[in-house]
């Protein structure tokens, strides 16, 4: 199918062909019919996309002190690697979607296929939305008509915070297309509505839909107007529409308000206030936030959980359909607002106008392709790169092209002697990109295919952690050999299946199972291992992790999906210290921070300590509760009167210890191209893998046990 991208390091506009997504439990698979480019949004970003790179620094002030600090902890390179990653990957433009439902997912109520419906889905020929962002369309409103939707719903959500009642006066300023919609429905609340705009043309339709509207151009001033047409009183309430760097319409918002009014921002402008206008008139000020409660929330969006209507009365679902009501009823007019329909094959035509043209309003893309779920074909994309398979040969396929499989694990894969047969996504836009870019000669949205080939004996999995174990048992069951990305499951009954299964397999052939603890192969790492083997006696590790703070609702946060970071990330570092230890592990202990604005999330500030037979001792110190500008990462040895430190895997200092030389690196190396390297090798030379399963389900244990998992406690979130 096509679908419409956009790089965000040259702003070029790509009609990227890609495979037709697979249905998600609570989503909706749509066939597109429109889609409404969003001008001020997509004009944005086309706009931050041509910019050089000066400009765009100067758009992103918060995006370069991170880079900054970046450069401090990790190095020049790694930061100038992360940053040319992030620009390389492209962006899915649209947001304002009508269609008809294909296929509903599990868990899906309310729709079925057959039913036309409005969605936030991107300019894509298929869409998978969940459920909770899409609305059946009426009989009475036709696809045109409902592709301006969602854009309206942003509307209604900037006038739902103004909060207007029956014969209130609204001044909007800016009458682009947001404001033009915003007019009307305020006009259905029952409120009197003056405009602003410096396009005489938005002015006279403005004046059509029964605005009071004036043109800035022609030297009138806005704040005397609107207190003229507020009887002398000052309205009470604007909206900003407008999109501009200006802090004129900031400025004049609270000096054409009576007392006590409201100020909504809808649009973008500048924000040098002056807090006296506010001040004396004890104005309120508010940001509206996209198209309703709800959005952005993982519980509604992600997990299909409503808000009740009792409570919340208006979600973006709830908006959507008010939009669509009001346009049944023929209280938003949309067709004088149709600057222009064009079809999605001509994609590069259209946002010729958005970046040029200065007298349009709406761009609506027409989709008229068939799509037939049953031709399998369409869940699978060739990516034209035809390798010969030859004996023996690893056969890859892998599973997941998120930040990190796309920015360091598939560049580190691309340079081995595996062929790579194919890569599964989501949505597979991710795959294809990178699939074209790293070799891979197909591109799928099915994982199924993955294990239905038979050409491919090698899986690998970079998915989110809830989805590792059964893949990882679905790759085993199937003769495969698979790496893993850490962790290699989230509770004691995965374990042991994966054990079982292991166990099973290789009675009757050889069947290789690695997980990605990359740490043990950093080349500091190697060189400080290699100095142990040379001393006898135990040692004593100390791993410092300044972890940083993540967001409450991030996914490594809920257990089922990620099973927090001291199984998803602190991982590592227990496998680091068995490496360096070079013996069994005898007891683990966790002691976690207890902290009262944190309760009821994942603990992810703690320290660790384990225990070996060989008498060594280690401790690992996770803590999110550091500052980015300390290193992130640092290891301390201590053996036999020496002491070898790694700070962030790009230097190692030698303190007393004979033929160690101190060493810095040009990058920060962690060890990931030598992880799956080495695993690449160990299955095209017939070799043991790089750790040994032991070792692995040694490891993986006592992460669980670090978690605060018991062995009879699975599937429940750890105790604190």
């Amino acid at each position: 199918m096509k679908q419409i991208l956009q790089s965000l390091k040259t702003g070029e506009i790509e009609i990227a062909e890609i495979p037709v997504p697979m249905v998600r439990p609570g989503h909706l698979l749509i066939k597109t019919s429109k889609t409404l480019i969003s001008l001020g949004t997509e004009r944005m970003l086309l706009n931050f996309g041509k910019a050089g790179w000066i400009d765009k620094a100067r758009q992103q002030p918060d995006k370069v002190r991170q880079v900054f600090q970046k450069m401090r902890t990790d190095g020049l390179v790694s930061t100038v690697n992360a940053v040319f990653k992030k620009l390389d990957q492209p962006l899915p433009l649209g947001y304002s979607n009508a269609g008809v439902v294909i296929e509903a997912g599990s868990g899906v109520t309310g729709f079925k296929p057959g039913d036309r419906v409005v969605s936030n889905g991107n300019h894509a020929e298929v869409v998978c939305v969940p459920q909770h962002l899409c609305a059946r369309i009426p009989d009475e409103v036709d696809d045109t008509t409902a592709s301006f939707t969602v854009v309206a719903a942003i509307a209604l959500q900037g006038i739902r915070l103004v909060n207007p009642t029956l014969g209130e006066s609204v001044a909007v300023l800016g009458l682009g297309l947001i404001g033009l919609l915003t007019c009307q429905i305020l006009q259905a609340t029952g409120c009197r509505v003056i405009g602003f705009d410096f396009d005489a043309k938005k002015v006279e339709l403005a004046k059509q839909y029964g605005v009071s509207a004036f043109d800035l151009n022609s030297g009138a001033d806005p704040v005397n107007l609107a207190m003229n047409f507020s009887r002398g009183n000052g309205v009470d309430a604007v909206i900003i529409t407008a999109s501009t760097s200006s802090n004129d319409p900031i400025q004049q918002a609270p000096q054409m308000c009576r007392k006590r009014g409201r100020i909504v921002l809808i649009g973008v402008c500048g924000l040098n206030l002056s807090r006296d206008d506010f001040y004396k008139k004890e104005i309120s000020f508010q940001v509206s936030c996209s198209y309703g409660p709800g959005r952005y929330e993982n519980e509604y969006e992600g997990k299909s959980m409503d808000y009740p209507l009792g409570f919340v009365r208006w979600t973006v679902q709830r908006n959507f359909e008010a939009v669509l009501d009001l346009m049944a009823a023929r209280k938003i007019h949309t067709d004088e607002l149709v600057s222009r329909e064009i079809s999605c094959n001509e994609a590069h035509q259209a946002y010729k106008l958005v970046s040029e043209a200065k007298d349009i309003l709406g761009l609506v893309l027409n989709y008229s392709s068939e799509i037939n779920l049953e031709q399998k074909s369409i869940f699978l994309h060739d990516l034209s790169t035809h390798n010969d398979i030859t004996g023996n040969q690893p056969v890859v396929g892998l599973i997941g092209a998120g930040n990190y499989a796309s920015g360091t694990l598939i560049p580190a894969l691309a340079n081995t002697p595996a062929t790579l047969k194919m890569i599964a996504s989501s949505t597979g836009i991710s795959g294809t990109i990178v699939g074209s870019k790293s070799g891979f000669a197909i591109s799928t949205t099915d994982t199924a295919r993955i294990f239905a080939d038979p050409e491919i004996n090698t899986v690998i999995i970079t998915t989110r952690h809830g989805a590792h174990a059964s893949m990882v048992l679905q790759a085993l069951e199937s003769g495969r050999n698979v790496f893993v990305e850490k962790p290699l499951c989230l509770d004691f009954a995965e374990l042991e299946s994966i054990k079982e299964s292991y166990l099973k397999q290789n009675a009757t052939r050889s069947v290789r199972l690695m997980v990605g603890f990359n740490r043990r192969f950093s080349p500091l790492i190697q060189s400080c291992h290699q100095a142990l083997s040379t001393r006898n006696g135990p040692c004593s590790v100390v791993i410092t992790v300044n972890a940083g703070a993540i967001p409450n609702d991030h996914w490594t946060q809920d257990f089922s999906s990620g099973g927090g970071r001291i199984i998803g990330e602190a991982c590592h570092f227990i496998d680091l210290m068995r490496f360096l230890c070079n013996s069994e592990i005898e007891t683990v202990q966790s002691n976690f921070m207890r902290d009262p604005l944190a309760e009821g999330r994942m603990p992810d500030t703690a320290t660790i300590s384990l225990t070996f037979k060989n008498g060594s001792i280690g401790t690992v110190h996770y803590f999110a509760n550091g500052n980015r500008d300390f290193p992130k990462e640092r290891v301390e040895i201590f053996s036999n009167g020496g002491i070898l430190q790694i700070d962030n895997f790009k230097t190692l200092t030698s303190f007393g210890f004979a033929g160690v030389k101190n060493q810095s690196l040009w990058a920060q190396d962690k060890g990931h191209a030598s992880c799956i390297g080495s695993f690449i090798e160990a299955i095209d030379e017939g070799t043991p893998t790089p750790i040994s399963f032991a070792e692995i389900y040694e490891v993986s244990r006592a992460i669980l046990l670090a978690a605060g998992l018991k062995p009879d406690q699975n599937q429940e979130e750890p105790e604190n």
